[in-house]
């Protein structure tokens, strides 16, 4: 059992940056794919970027290439999505997903607006 906290939305103006946490607990997280996604207001809920263990390999939306950093810190049990020149389209309700095999965990979510 995985349980997912995610925190560091907000209001950011265009350009401007926000890191978004994703705290894990209740197993050992490391082992776990992760997953950042979000889902604008009427549109479905979109892969942004992947870590994959053990590695860290990462994988990103071309929409946010360049843009997006997604990184793990295991000693914290947390991934991090670092998120630069933000466009008001990055606007959405930004989730975090834990995999591995055929468990899955998402956290509640953590709105982005970017808005001038």
């Amino acid at each position: 059992q995985v349980q997912l906290v995610e925190s560091g939305g907000g209001l950011v103006q265009p350009g401007g940056s926000l890191r978004l946490s994703c705290a894990a607990s209740g197993s050992i997280f490391r082992i776990y794919t992760a997953n950042w996604y979000r889902q604008a207001p009427g549109k479905e809920r979109e892969l942004v970027a992947t870590i994959v263990p053990p590695g860290g390999s990462t994988n990103y939306a071309d929409s946010v290439k360049g843009r997006f950093t997604i990184s793990r810190d295991v000693g914290k049990n947390t991934v991090y999505l670092q998120m630069n020149n933000l466009k008001p389209t990055d606007t959405g309700v930004y989730y975090c997903k834990a995999s591995l095999l055929r468990q899955a965990y998402w956290g509640q979510g953590t709105q982005v607006t970017v808005s001038s």
